[in-house]
C-alpha cells in the first residue's frame, strides 16, 4: 500500500512556489520535500488542515492511495 502526495500538482495548477507554500502552511521547505517525495510517515490533521487552507482544496486532491502490486 502507498499513499501518494499530490501537492506538486496542486502548485503547479496555483502557480505557488514550494518557499511560497511551505511559509503560508508553517511548515520547513524541507518538510515539504519529505511530503512531496513520500518519505512522511505521518501528517498531522493541523498540518493538512493548514495545506488545505492554502491550497483551497480538500484532503483527496492531495492524498491518494495506490494499492500494491501483486
Amino acid at each position: 500500500m502507498a499513499i501518494v502526495v499530490e501537492i506538486d500538482v496542486l502548485l503547479a495548477k496555483r502557480g505557488m512556489s514550494v518557499g511560497e507554500f511551505a511559509e503560508a502552511v508553517g511548515i520547513s521547505p524541507a518538510n515539504i520535500a519529505v511530503l512531496k517525495n513520500g518519505r512522511a510517515k505521518a501528517v498531522r490533521f493541523t498540518t493538512l488542515d493548514a495545506i488545505c487552507r492554502t491550497l483551497d482544496c480538500q484532503p483527496g486532491e492531495i492524498l491518494r492511495w495506490v494499492p500494491d502490486a501483486k
